[in-house]
């Protein structure tokens, strides 16, 4: 089965995080920490400013990457070092920090107002079909376990939705 339909699969030993995809995914003490990845050979050429696209697309490019960052990171320190870094690398692309820093700012408000919203309403929890996710944990019986409500609550409180500090961050080049 070593190389099966062009796949080859390779085993590591047990570890207590992994690389999956844009994620690091942890085990720390008992909960899953996510980080965001990036491969080694990533050159970060983010468009130009000299670059003939629209205003726009710039925007589009700090909004979006803020927004994936603090959804993915679960660790404010994380996602802060992450926006930071990506301010850095737009400067080192030739863009001028003070036009980046207002559109950083106006980034962080909407991430913070769309995750908010997003916690309020519920609705991480369901797909496009507006099926509801399901995550089924089987846990051995003892009389002294806490209720099922108790766990899916602390699931919630915890890991699913739990709420964000988002604080200012400063910017420079």
């Amino acid at each position: 089965m070593q190389n099966w339909h062009g796949l080859e699969w390779t085993c590591e030993p047990l570890a207590t995080s992994v690389n999956f995809m844009d994620l690091t995914i942890s085990i720390t003490e008992t909960r899953l920490s996510t980080t965001l990845y990036e491969k080694p050979q990533n050159l970060y050429l983010y468009l130009p400013p000299h670059s003939s696209h629209p205003r726009g697309i710039e925007t589009g490019l700090i909004f979006g990457q803020v927004l994936r960052i603090r959804r993915l990171c679960s660790k404010q320190e994380d996602a802060d070092a992450h926006i930071k870094q990506l301010f850095q690398r737009l400067c080192e692309r030739g863009h001028n920090s003070s036009s980046l820093t207002p559109i950083f700012s106006q980034a962080e408000d909407n991430a913070r107002a769309f995750l908010e919203k997003n916690n309020n309403a519920d609705t991480r929890h369901f797909d496009s079909t507006g099926a509801p996710h399901k995550l089924f944990l089987h846990l051995r019986y003892h009389p002294e376990d806490p209720p099922a409500h108790e766990i899916q609550k602390l699931w919630r409180q915890h890991v699913s939705q739990p709420r964000m500090n988002l604080h200012s961050i400063t910017w420079s080049c």
